[in-house]
């Protein structure tokens, strides 16, 4: 079943038809702790489409959204973060450890070229460094920031790729 799901991945241009979907799966309260760096209230619906639609406005990101077998799982971002080049990306909890998040990002990596290339993971996020790591990116640095989704400071590792995997 892997073999299938994972060939059947495909990226394309987020629209706006997908932020519901997106707005379901952070939602989740497990999701929203491991990703720990999230907005201030999960169920605002109102702060969610503020913040997609600065993205969406934003020629700068790249914006991807993440689908299997025809429905929407998840999302990618490419963006600049403390003026570093960053990739981001958020599985609904559903599809977590089926190997979707780690295919999406070595397919969205090929198309992005600028290294070195960043992210971020809270330290306890095992699934996501697991990603990661399986992509090329390696630990080299560390962090701390307030997490909203935990209600205090969290730890975090600076991933960095420097080579086309």
């Amino acid at each position: 079943m892997e073999g299938n799901l994972m060939s059947s991945i495909i990226l394309r241009n987020v629209n706006e038809d997908d932020l519901p979907i997106f707005f379901k799966y952070q939602q989740n309260r497990e999701a929203n702790y491991m990703a720990a760096f999230t907005s201030k209230d999960h169920n605002d619906w109102d702060s969610f489409l503020t913040h997609w639609t600065k993205i969406l406005m934003n020629e700068d990101f790249i914006k991807q959204t993440i689908i299997v077998d025809s429905n929407v799982v998840g999302h990618i971002l490419k963006f600049e973060q403390f003026g570093e080049p960053e990739v981001s990306y958020w599985i609904g909890k559903e599809y977590w450890g089926k190997g979707i998040a780690t295919k999406a990002l070595r397919e969205f990596l090929k198309h992005i070229s600028i290294r070195p290339r960043y992210a971020r993971a809270a330290k306890d996020n095992a699934g996501s460094l697991k990603v990661l790591e399986k992509c090329g990116f390696v630990i080299t640095g560390e962090d701390s920031g307030f997490s909203n989704a935990r209600g205090e400071d969290v730890e975090e590792f600076i991933l960095t790729l420097d080579k086309n995997e």
